[in-house]
């Protein structure tokens, strides 16, 4: 077993606030393109890169400066291997986006890498649609997914698959879920029961409250006789620390809900701070990791190049740069096109292994954690291959 550093803790308490701001409301999927276009891999292939520069909100600004740094960090590492990388600001504008992805398209553009939110996401991915462009968008809004749009985002139904999984495998099989009523708490409600379907077991009971202190308190009550009466094994939050997962692992147990019984199951990262993983409810609880030694690596080799450590969403960029870099290697014309991009063996990350899947979702190896005696222990690493235990 392994135990996590602070300095990985600190990390995931920005990546928290972080992956929150970019989970917007669903959008429609775009319609159809083509396979990709053809490339000639001896020559200079043309990445467009969209960020969200250019709009009134300074974090954005910060933001696209780190993404285009760790795409140009990861052009550096590849070998034989030419990509002509053009930039392009989305601003925070859904039509900015279109735009600027159909000038991409004009510039020769063979693929597209970005933009970050789901809206701006969802309308590039409609503008280039009918040019057999593909679209590799920061955003882990599922919602978007399919077509010629692909999410790079670590997203809830990839988190709840590899917590069930498991769950199972240590002979949990009836699952109580307890969420917010806000967008990250219903749709983490639906990755949570999709999962428990895919994975044969069951829903035990389903229970939800406001997104208000004196709520969740007052609430507290009714969720736990709901546990107790379904006979569940296992609770899953989909709290995240900074917002309601506090107040709703203090009150449970307050109201009988002992967490050596019935173990309590996270669908987002819990160690973010000392204070969190000193809650009552999350002793003993798990939750997902990625792979930590090649984040970590990835933010010494970034701050070695910038003087700073890296935006944590800075690595999608990377992620995106170095998924393309490999196939443009296989030499293959059609490497960017449907079937390239969702090769099986996936590719290596930031955060470890990750792939493309042909709904547009993506899968990453998560490592399952545990927290003990107010430390975060690794359970199961990540897995290092997609043939690897968790998969």
């Amino acid at each position: 077993m392994t135990i996590f550093s602070a300095a990985a803790r600190r990390a995931g308490a920005k990546a928290i606030a972080a992956i929150s701001a970019i989970f917007l409301a669903s959008c429609d999927s775009a319609p159809s393109g083509s396979g990709g276009p053809q490339i000639n891999a001896t020559a200079p292939v043309t990445v467009a890169l969209l960020v969200p520069g250019g709009s009134a909100v300074e974090s954005d600004t910060l933001l696209a400066t780190n993404l285009e740094n760790a795409a140009r960090l990861a052009i550096s590492d590849l070998r034989g291997v030419q990509i002509d990388l053009r930039v392009y600001n989305t601003g925070a504008s859904p039509a900015q986006a279109a735009a600027v992805a159909t000038q991409a398209a004009n510039d020769g553009a063979k693929i597209i890498l970005g933009p970050l939110y789901a809206e701006a996401a969802n309308a590039a991915g409609v503008a280039v649609a009918g040019r057999g462009l593909n679209v590799l968008a920061f955003s882990n809004n599922t919602a978007i997914a399919g077509r010629n749009v692909y999410v790079l985002g670590p997203t809830f139904e990839n988190t709840a698959d590899r917590m069930i999984s498991y769950a199972s495998r240590q002979g949990m099989t009836r699952f109580a879920v307890v969420h917010g009523d806000d967008l990250q708490g219903t749709v983490g409600r639906d990755a949570i029961l999709t999962a428990l379907r895919n994975n044969g077991v069951e829903a035990a009971s389903v229970s939800s409250y406001p997104m208000t202190q004196q709520a969740i308190i007052s609430s507290a009550g009714q969720i736990a006789d709901d546990i107790r009466s379904s006979g569940a094994q296992a609770v899953f939050l989909t709290g995240g620390i900074n917002a309601d997962l506090p107040l709703i692992a203090t009150a449970l147990p307050e109201r009988g809900i002992n967490p050596e019984i019935t173990r309590y199951i996270g669908l987002t990262r819990w160690d973010a701070t000392p204070q969190a993983m000193a809650l009552p409810g999350l002793q003993g609880g798990l939750f997902a990791l990625p792979d930590t030694q090649m984040l970590e690596q990835f933010e010494n080799r970034y701050a070695a190049a910038y003087g700073a450590m890296p935006h944590p969403l800075a690595g999608l960029a990377y992620d995106g740069i170095a998924a393309i870099g490999a196939l443009i290697a296989q030499n293959q014309p059609g490497a960017l096109s449907a079937a390239g991009l969702t090769q099986p063996q996936g590719f290596e990350g930031t955060q470890g292994v990750f792939r493309l899947m042909p709904d547009g979702t993506n899968q990453r190896g998560l490592a399952i954690a545990q927290i003990q005696n107010n430390q975060v222990v690794i359970l199961e690493p990540a897995p290092r291959s997609f043939a690897g235990l968790g998969f």
